[in-house]
Order: structure tokens, then C-alpha cells, then sequence
């Protein structure tokens, strides 16, 4: 029986290296250096032998799977996790790739996974979008990720900078400055008649229905917004669970808009694509993975901890893998064929 009634997807934008984290493969360390034929696809830069991963695994929680030493914080919550070993895709250049893990296909033209699951299960929460896109930056491909395509355009996803804590900067012209909550409604309520009875007159304008949806949850917004993104406001002992990053600012704007009814929050790890490691691939990886080890983990223990990851859905993944065979020497390229993810929460069988 379904169970998820929310989504929080931590996307790592950029495409990590499976077998660095939950998918170990000893023979890369075996065969190093050496080009066997299973190594022999094409990728979208020339490689050369298979390149070793000198991290250590270890069995972690009561099911025994294995999680990289990379990540010691989110292995103590494998028990949580469904990984996935057996990702594939169509597509091994980012912005194709990230198109088919958003829309369902290579095109920018469908609506994304967001949009859909918003117009499925409508709002939970009239003040707040239903759809709240994080990110302190701009992933290669911008807002044709989170589009609602055909759909209405209020599905849409709607995209925060959080690099800004200040929920006045983190969501600038929202507030009106110079009027009151009534006469603001007063003054909105003109103009919306005066919108419907444009849009009477120009049927299935979609941009204009989407405009006057808009400006009707701008309008709550000013007051609900301050709040929701304001995560001052948390006590000093949860901003310590989860570190003070970017990425675990994300996950815990995540947790508190969920809890205030917010159907979908998607957290691009950063701006452009950190994960594309196709230089310096091991001593990356580590950095990467240390950022987003303790607050991944935390984000699954507050849920779990308040009662909302039974029914609250959290899935990370990137938009493909990376190579077993070293690229320039020290880097990985695309892999498209065969990358891990892993869900947690919404009744997902962890372990």
C-alpha cells in the first residue's frame, strides 16, 4: 500500500562514483592499471586502464550491507536505506542525463517528476508551493528541470538560492513593504478580477492562468515564508545534528518545509556540477562525501525522530556514474550505463 505522501530528493548533481560508496567492486583493485574486455564502452571522453578505488568498506547495521568508509554517519543509517545498484540511463552527457532523471526523457519538454507529483496529490499547504526547488546556485540545466511541461503552471517548481539564511533575502520581493495584509488583499482582489476576466476571454492561456495562481501564493507567502525557511529558528543542539554547510542548510529548510505541508523539495547538492569528477576524482570524492555524510544522516534521523519518515519519501541519486577506468590519470568520465542510488522513508524495505 502506498505510504509517501511527500518527497525529499537529494540530488548530487554532477554523478558520483558507485563503487566509492555503496556498490564495492575489489576486482577495480585487482585488475589496476589493466584494460580487460569488460571495460571496453564507449564513454564520452577516451579512458585508459582501471583505475583502483583505495577506499575501504565494511558491513554496517543489522542487514550487513556494505558502506563505504566515506561515509561512516548515513552506513549507521544503512538498516533506513534501499539501495539501488542497477540505475541505468540513455544518455551519457549532463544535460540529456538530467533531463530523463527529472522529466522521464532526454527532451526539456515534459513536466518533471515535481510537477507530477504535486498535480497528483494536490496541496497540503495553500500558503507554500507545493514544490520547493533548493539549490545555492545553478545546475547545469536551470528551470526546464523543475517545469510543469503541459501541466498547469502552478505545478511548477519554484526555485530558492538558500546561500542567503535571511528569509527576506532567501525570498526577496514577497513582502509589501508599504501596505497592510487587508488593503493588500483588497488591492490583489481588483486585480484578479480584472485577470479573470482577461483570461475569460483568451481560453487556455496557461501563462496566464499560472500568472494568476502566482500572485495569489505570492501574496500568502509574505507570511508564511518567513517562517518556513527561517531555520534560525531551530534550537542550537538540531543546527549541530545537521552542521552548518550549504547542503545541510538545504536538508534542514527540507525537513521544515515538508513539516509545513510542502509536497516536493529537491536539493541540487551545488552550483554547476561538483560531482563531475573527471580530475582529481579520489581526493574530490572525500571532500564531497565528507560534506554531505553528517547532514544526509541527520536529515533521516529528524525525520524518523518526529514520525514523518514512514510516510515522507527521501531519494538520493545523480544523473548517471562514473567510469571504472581512469580518465587523465587521476579523474573518472561519464558512466550511463550502470550507477547507484537509494531510497529511504514512504514505506520503502530498508536494508
Amino acid at each position: 500500500r502506498p505510504r509517501a505522501k511527500r518527497v525529499i530528493q537529494l540530488f548530487m548533481n554532477g554523478g558520483p562514483f558507485q563503487a566509492d560508496l555503496f556498490d564495492p567492486k575489489p576486482a577495480l583493485n585487482q585488475f589496476a592499471g589493466q584494460r580487460p574486455k569488460e571495460v571496453e564502452f564507449r564513454t564520452e571522453n577516451e579512458t585508459g586502464g582501471v583505475m583502483p578505488v583505495p577506499f575501504t568498506f565494511a558491513q554496517r547495521g543489522q542487514c550487513g550491507l556494505p558502506v563505504s568508509e566515506l561515509l561512516p554517519r548515513l552506513g549507521a543509517q544503512i538498516d533506513r536505506l534501499c539501495i539501488l545498484r542497477s540505475l541505468h540511463t540513455d544518455n551519457p552527457n549532463h544535460g540529456p542525463a538530467l533531463f530523463m532523471m527529472n522529466n522521464g526523457t532526454i527532451a526539456p519538454t515534459r513536466p518533471s517528476m515535481g510537477a507530477w507529483f504535486s498535480y497528483g496529490l494536490g496541496a497540503e499547504n495553500a500558503n507554500l508551493p507545493g514544490y520547493v526547488v533548493l539549490c545555492p546556485g545553478r545546475p547545469v540545466r536551470f528551470s526546464e528541470l523543475w517545469s510543469a511541461g503541459f501541466l498547469p503552471g502552478a505545478y511548477q517548481g519554484t526555485y530558492i538560492n538558500h546561500t542567503e539564511l535571511d528569509p527576506q533575502k532567501l525570498v526577496p520581493f514577497v513582502r509589501n513593504g508599504r501596505l497592510a495584509p487587508e488593503p493588500q488583499r483588497r488591492q490583489l482582489d481588483l486585480l484578479q478580477t480584472m485577470n479573470r476576466r482577461h483570461l475569460g476571454e483568451r481560453q487556455g492561456e496557461a501563462a496566464l492562468e499560472a500568472r494568476i495562481e502566482s500572485l495569489e501564493t505570492a501574496y500568502r507567502m509574505q507570511f508564511a515564508a518567513t517562517d518556513a525557511f527561517d531555520i534560525r529558528q531551530e534550537p542550537a543542539s538540531i543546527r549541530a545534528e545537521y552542521g552548518t554547510t550549504h547542503y545541510a542548510n538545504a536538508c534542514l529548510m527540507a525537513r521544515r518545509l515538508v513539516e509545513r505541508g510542502v509536497r516536493f523539495v529537491q536539493i541540487y547538492y551545488g552550483n554547476g556540477q561538483p560531482w563531475d569528477t573527471h580530475r582529481n576524482h579520489n581526493q574530490s570524492t572525500k571532500d564531497l562525501c565528507k560534506d554531505i555524510d553528517q547532514p544526509t544522516a541527520a536529515l533521516l534521523e529528524d525525520l524518523a525522530r518526529r514520525g514523518m519518515l514512514e510516510d515522507t519519501l527521501v531519494i538520493w541519486c545523480g544523473e548517471f556514474g562514473r567510469t571504472s577506468t581512469s580518465e587523465g590519470g587521476d579523474g573518472r568520465d561519464h558512466n550511463h550505463l550502470g550507477f547507484t542510488g537509494w531510497l529511504a522513508g514512504g514505506g520503502v524495505r530498508g536494508g
